[in-house]
């Protein structure tokens, strides 16, 4: 059996095609695993660095075909994919010139006759498995820091981006990486299914809440470490006090950039009343100036979902929402002239707690507006969801944003425009947003088996 791959902003045509996974496949791949972890382990952390700035060399090399890959296969913008190569070269590189200060081992304590001290192992054989909306930097940030700490990889990218995959996969193989540390199989939900049951010592997934929750089930029956980054419905606060003009390109971006295919992206937007006309009215504007069309059009600024599901998953929650009383502002539908998975930039008014807009994450071009009165109102309004992946708070008064921060129950908060994904920072949510963080010294840390060795002196 196939996946067949096709390319989203051209109707669906047929890009190419990769022979999905056999078991027998999936074991022979483990079992190589299994057998390369001893030596990836045991040469050393500055050894694993070189053999990874080969593959980040090879990325450069072939930057522009990547690109152009996930932008025909996933539908991302050109100048979006572009800038995830870059982001995730970036964070590449970020890993392995900060490796040794978090992974070198620690003095915790010494005296005369005896030194207590803490090393980083690795975890061993690795099931990683990550989705579609960032081709690149989700391998990136799932496999990078794995691969620095000793562990090796079972690698399982998205069925919609299979062809990126095997590109993936490809350059491994053209930067002469050690045998078996780094693996890779294809294939859909069974395919990571049949890969998690086998004998790994740890799973690292990106994804949906709901096969987060499975996985995790397995990871519990079968006693070994899960880091799961799953879904949000991440919440914008827009102050009294906001400075509309100074942050309205930041919520255009946090929201609608790759289409609103981001698992941090703003889902919800809580206006205080006062500024409601002006933000409806601002937003609006900034929306009509971009163009949708072609992902490969350098013009383009959003282009088209990754397939057909998702436009029709988009279509029954905008429904659901106009049934319950909600207003249209703007879009609600797929654009007339263009064919593939279209859909056009969405706001909603007059959301109610019971539409499915507010209840589930919305991963796609559409954003409710809902106005609040109060701080305390804007705070409940932001914690009423399942998931806790990140939140936005727009205000010039620096001791509110001191005060709603902490209120906040997500992983990561950021006031106006600054970005809190930065590789030196921990990235991961609260709730039922996933478990585990991902960077820095704590993905290291995460990734790794804590042994205290004490010595007599």
């Amino acid at each position: 059996m196939k996946l067949v791959s096709t390319n989203p902003s051209k109707n669906y045509e047929i890009l190419g095609q990769v022979e999905i996974s056999s078991k027998k496949e999936i074991l022979e791949k483990i079992i190589l695993a299994r057998e390369a972890s001893v030596s990836w382990e045991k040469i050393g952390l500055d050894i694993r660095i070189k053999h990874i700035k080969k593959v980040i060399n090879a990325f450069e090399a072939k930057q522009k075909d990547l690109a152009l890959l996930m932008c025909r296969e996933m539908g991302m913008p050109i100048l979006q994919a572009e800038n995830d190569l870059k982001d995730g070269i970036d964070f590449l590189n970020w890993y392995c010139d900060n490796a040794h200060t978090y992974l070198d081992s620690e003095t915790t304590y010494e005296n005369t006759h005896e030194l207590h001290q803490v090393f980083h192992e690795p975890r061993g054989v690795v099931a990683v498995i990550v989705p579609w909306n960032f081709p690149f930097t989700n391998f990136v940030w799932q496999a990078g820091q794995n691969l620095i700490c000793g562990n090796t990889i079972i690698f399982k990218d998205s069925e919609e981006v299979p062809l990126f995959g095997k590109a993936i996969e490809d350059i491994f193989l053209q930067a002469n990486f050690p045998k078996g540390v780094f693996n890779e199989v294809y294939g859909d939900r069974k395919t990571g299914e049949y890969l998690i049951q086998q004998d790994i010592d740890a799973i690292c997934f990106t994804g949906s809440t709901k096969t987060g929750k499975s996985i995790y089930k397995i990871g519990a029956e079968k006693m070994i470490p899960v880091h799961i980054e799953l879904g949000g419905s991440s919440p914008g606060i827009v102050f009294k006090n906001a400075d509309i003009d100074k942050v309205i390109d930041t919520l255009y971006k946090f929201k609608f950039l790759n289409c609103g295919q981001m698992c941090k992206g703003l889902k919800r937007l809580l206006v205080h009343e006062s500024r409601m006309e002006e933000i409806i009215e601002k937003l609006t504007k900034k929306i009509l100036s971009k163009k949708i069309g072609d992902a490969e059009d350098r013009t383009t600024d959003i282009g088209p979902l990754v397939a057909e599901r998702q436009v029709a998953l988009l279509e029954e929650q905008v429904k659901d929402a106009i049934n319950k009383g909600a207003k249209i502002l703007i879009g609600g539908k797929r654009p007339n002239n263009l064919q593939g998975a279209y859909y056009e930039p969405t706001l909603l008014t007059k959301i109610t707690k019971d539409m499915r807009v507010w209840q589930e994450e919305v991963f796609g071009p559409v954003l409710p507006i809902i106005p609040f009165k109060t701080e305390d109102e804007a705070i409940a309004l932001a914690n009423d969801t399942i998931y806790g992946l990140g939140a936005y708070v727009f205000t010039e008064d620096n001791e509110l944003f001191a005060r709603v921060a902490p209120k906040i129950k997500s992983g990561m908060v950021s006031q106006n425009n600054i970005n809190f994904v930065k590789a030196c920072n921990p990235f991961g949510g609260y709730k039922k947003s996933g478990l585990g963080r991902e960077h820095g010294k704590y993905g290291f840390h995460e990734l790794t088996q804590i042994k205290v060795i004490s010595i007599e002196k």
